[in-house]
């Protein structure tokens, strides 16, 4: 049996008395990808720097392509690839420039880097712009360059810091596939985020909360646990509506939650006794924001500073 891409085992790290890693543990396995998702805060940061080799944890190992972080950094750094939240990427230089500049940092020269440099122009849909300097190109495109430029030695695991930052939904798209064909092609891949939406699509999320680890799995599964269905109700009087519904409703910004196995009837019985000020009304099914708020008693948009 493989061993399993990244295998973290009881990390910890702290910067000064703040705990931003508290005991976490977790497995990703190889051709598959994994988003941590959290809210600023959380520690999904500190956990990507420990994983690329920039952080030492106090405590606990982590392995990557099945080398350790703290003895065998030199061999992780040789079988990551790594994008940052903030662009890496020269603006002076072309695409096909910056896609040859990081190549020879890793050794390829002559005929393998021309014929790797073409292959990832090809594969990442770059190749029309390939002579443009960085600085033309729209946040999307920057984006693709460098996931490709990190792509230029062949990584085994992919490492990505808030990879969405700055892009509009369809830059958002088009960035769910390319992870879904580098998964096909036997990469494996990690990214911190966010966005509830970008977690979403992954075959497993690790939901991280000030540095721990409060639930993983498959989004689906997640989801499953919480049960029925999910109503919120913007109102005139929130609080008392909250009041009137029962215990388990939740009154958050200005809008009352509720989790129900049986929405409908809950929904005729509250509109008939809060008739008249009831603005708007959602029945959904649980998404990963509520498997977040059911795991901490607070949104994901409630954060901390970023760890």
């Amino acid at each position: 049996m493989p061993a399993p891409a990244i295998e973290v085992n009881r990390l910890s790290h702290a910067y000064g008395s703040r705990r931003a890693l508290d005991d976490v543990s977790f497995e990703l396995t190889a051709g598959q990808s994994i988003a941590l998702l959290g809210p600023n805060g959380s520690g999904k940061t500190t956990l990507f720097r420990i994983l690329s080799t920039l952080l030492t944890p106090d405590s606990g190992s982590a392995r990557v392509a099945g080398f350790d972080v703290l003895t065998q950094a030199p061999d992780v750094r040789r079988s990551i690839g790594v994008t940052f939240q903030s662009p890496s990427i020269d603006r002076r230089l072309t695409v096909r420039e910056n896609l040859i500049y990081h190549g020879r940092m890793f050794g390829l020269n002559g005929a393998a880097l021309r014929r790797r440099t073409a292959e990832l122009l090809d594969a990442f849909r770059i190749a029309a712009r390939a002579d443009d300097v960085a600085e033309v190109l729209s946040g999307g495109l920057r984006r693709r360059v460098e996931i490709a430029k990190s792509m230029m030695h062949r990584p085994a695991v992919l490492l990505l810091d808030e990879p969405s930052t700055g892009l509009d939904p369809g830059a958002r798209d088009e960035l769910r596939r390319l992870f879904e064909q580098l998964n096909r092609d036997g990469v494996s891949i990690l990214f911190t985020t966010h966005l509830m939406e970008e977690a979403d699509p992954c075959q497993r999320v690790a939901i991280m909360n000030e540095g721990r680890l409060v639930a993983i799995g498959p989004p689906r599964e997640l989801c499953a646990e919480i049960g029925g269905d999910v109503l919120t109700f913007e109102a005139r009087e929130p609080r008392r509506l909250a009041q009137l519904i029962g215990p388990d409703a939740v009154c958050e910004a200005g809008v009352v939650r509720v989790e129900r196995p049986a929405a409908h009837r809950v929904l005729a019985e509250v509109i008939d006794a809060f008739d008249g000020r009831i603005d708007a009304v959602h029945v959904g099914r649980p998404t990963l924001a509520d498997v977040f708020r059911r795991h901490t008693g607070r949104g994901l948009e409630n954060g901390a500073e970023e760890n």
